[in-house]
């Protein structure tokens, strides 16, 4: 049978069912945070050290006087309590941050019969989880575009109520444009499925600093395998459009090729920049795209590139 496809306006509103799941994240949250906590216990702890005692200004821990120190550093409310000297140790911070972004668009809102959860599913959990073992070691975590870095102990929790909240930018599929310091690291986590030129920006404006970045590419199996044949209807969730195809065999050899093509564009200008690709698929563990991240910002804090 010859190829065919025909392109046509689908829908006024595009990708409105679609639009309308990522809304509801907000009644999701607390089971993604959860699932964030699961995988985020089950993941090899130390890759960054832990908490420890340094110039900050969140309190750490009381510890007992040692003769020597000096008397301005008696918290004397705390000693008043019992017969004994102490000291309010404040928790070290570092100079530099890990910021983070996930994608929330209506492609993100994709799952197959061969995926085990959405994709904006998993890039909350991996977001999540990802935040929840860099601040428990030492690390300080911020929102591009939402909110600035901090250790909280509740990252989690603060990250998903300040995403639940906000509806303005559900539409974007790439960052909003925030310059990093030279020293800090941002972790970006969706789809990548925009145009070329519109990723390579985003991570230049990131990037004009210096600042170095991960791009977690969050894939389900239909879309890189295409296991189609026939006659099919493919619907563009984010501009509405719709494409009818007569020889769904052919045309997706064409597709995977051009997937392929797009993602090594992806990757050629991520590397130009310093940056790093993790490619995850959403039939795999949410544990080994975050140990794989993990693993790659500890090497950057170690000057491994």
């Amino acid at each position: 049978m010859a190829q065919t496809a025909v392109l046509s306006e689908g829908r006024r509103q595009p990708g409105r069912e679609e639009t309308g799941a990522a809304l509801s994240l907000a009644s999701r949250m607390p089971r993604l945070v959860l699932e964030a906590r699961r995988v985020a216990a089950s993941l090899a702890h130390g890759l960054h050290g832990r908490r420890r005692a340094g110039p900050g200004e969140t309190f750490w821990q009381f510890r007992p006087f040692v003769a020597g120190e000096a008397a301005a550093r008696v918290d004397w409310r705390r000693s008043g309590r019992d017969d004994r000297l102490y000291v309010r140790e404040r928790e070290w911070e570092s100079p530099h941050a890990i910021w983070l972004w996930m994608d929330r668009s209506a492609s993100m809102a994709f799952r197959s019969s061969l995926a085990e959860t959405a994709k904006v599913e998993r890039a909350f959990v991996l977001g999540l989880a990802l935040a929840d073992v860099l601040v428990e070691g030492g690390e300080r975590v911020g929102l591009i575009g939402h909110a600035s870095p901090t250790a909280s102990r509740r990252i989690a929790e603060r990250c998903a109520e300040t995403l639940a909240a906000d509806r303005q930018r559900l539409d974007e599929d790439l960052p909003p444009p925030q310059p990093l310091a030279r020293q800090d690291e941002a972790v970006l986590i969706g789809d990548f499925l925009a145009p070329l030129a519109e990723i390579a920006a985003s991570v230049e404006g990131l990037s004009a600093r210096g600042a170095r970045g991960h791009l977690v590419l969050i894939v389900d199996p239909v879309e890189e395998t295409f296991p189609f044949d026939g006659q099919a209807v493919l619907h563009d969730l984010e501009a509405g459009l719709v494409l009818r195809i007569g020889d769904a065999a052919s045309w997706g050899r064409a597709y995977r090729e051009r997937i392929a093509a797009h993602r090594d564009a992806v990757r050629d200008l991520a590397r130009r920049r310093g940056w790093t690709v993790t490619v995850h698929h959403t039939d795999r563990p949410a544990s080994e795209a975050a140990l794989r991240v993990l693993t790659l910002v500890a090497s950057a804090r170690q000057g491994g590139g």
